[in-house]
């Protein structure tokens, strides 16, 4: 029965929110189906004080051995490099990160804030936080660019703000189950299998995107959201709308744009007014262009579709 433990960095707790509302496979699957047996984690765990500390220690020792250490947050140094804002079980939690990964046959980071120092490592990055392997793209982060848990891998970094739960599940199983060596990575150590793909693949926007017909107010059920409200589906790696959210929709098919948040350089634009929510262009093109496609290719092809746009492309295809 491999072991597995969670805590939480400097976090918001969104991704154990998501977590506890997996559905294939559900957290409780994990335990009676899977065989997972969690020491602990931030919502489900029973031990507190004294009694945490010695559990910990026991992973660390390694009288109980720690299969699967999952971290949710980012790894706060501040103040000075103690991470004394962020204490847990009577030490830093930086400290428990260090000695805990050295143990460990995985280490997985959930969450944007676990896998680059999503927003906690936004400049001007009070908390001097970081990802566990990387800072925003750059590789490194808090356990160096050169860590490998005993089972050989790096940092498995399951992005997003919050990441998908069945996206947390699945990969959580393969790794329980032995079949660690079929979860290949990207250049960011995100699984490929979920991160291959666009969030582009699969939403029911295709066509407006493809005939350059723009949505221009949030909730629209036409238009594409990406000409002028600032969507990143066609340049953001996720399975948003192959893998629905509660299994029912996605931002895009919900009429709101996809902020990017899997990609390291979440959030976008520092978060200003007035730039999150709307795209940015030089003379009417894109600043950011989806993965591929050069300035000039783009302006070729989006005349070329404008002019040939069909009506229907402009009406509202879900009116009964």
């Amino acid at each position: 029965m491999p072991n597995l433990l969670w805590l939480q960095g400097g976090a918001c707790s969104g991704n154990t929110m998501s977590f506890l509302n997996a559905e294939e496979p559900s957290a409780c699957d994990l335990v009676t189906d899977f065989g997972i047996n969690i020491l602990w984690h931030p919502s489900l765990g029973m031990e507190l004080g004294d009694n945490l500390k010695r559990l910990l220690q026991s992973c660390v020792s390694g009288e109980t051995p720690l299969d699967i250490f999952v971290f949710e947050g980012s790894v706060v140094n501040a103040p000075n490099g103690t991470g004394e804002w962020n204490r847990f079980a009577g030490h830093p939690m930086k400290d428990w990160v260090a000695a805990l990964s050295k143990v460990a046959t995985f280490v997985v980071a959930l969450g944007d804030c676990a896998t680059w120092g999503g927003i906690p490592a936004t400049a001007p990055n009070p908390t001097d936080s970081q990802g566990l392997q990387f800072l925003k793209r750059a590789h490194g982060g808090f356990l160096g660019a050169d860590f490998k848990a005993k089972s050989g891998l790096p940092v498995i970094n399951i992005p997003g703000c919050p990441c998908h739960p069945d996206w947390v599940t699945q990969i959580l199983v393969g790794v329980a189950t032995g079949n660690a060596g079929a979860i290949t990575l990207d250049e960011f150590q995100r699984p490929s299998t979920f991160f291959t793909s666009f969030t582009q693949t699969g939403c029911t926007r295709n066509m407006h995107f493809a005939y350059k017909v723009s949505a221009t107010e949030f909730g629209q059920r036409k238009g594409c959201l990406f000409y002028d409200l600032g969507c990143r589906g066609p340049m953001t790696h996720s399975p948003c709308n192959r893998i629905l959210w509660n299994r029912q929709s996605s931002k895009t098919r919900a009429g709101m744009p996809c902020l990017g948040c899997t990609e390291p350089e979440f959030p976008f634009f520092e978060l200003e007014p007035g730039t999150v929510f709307k795209t940015q262009t030089v003379m009417g093109v894109p600043k950011d262009l989806p993965a591929g496609v050069n300035q000039a290719g783009y302006i070729k092809l989006t005349g070329a579709a404008k002019a040939a746009a069909p009506q229907w492309a402009e009406e509202d295809i879900f009116v009964p």
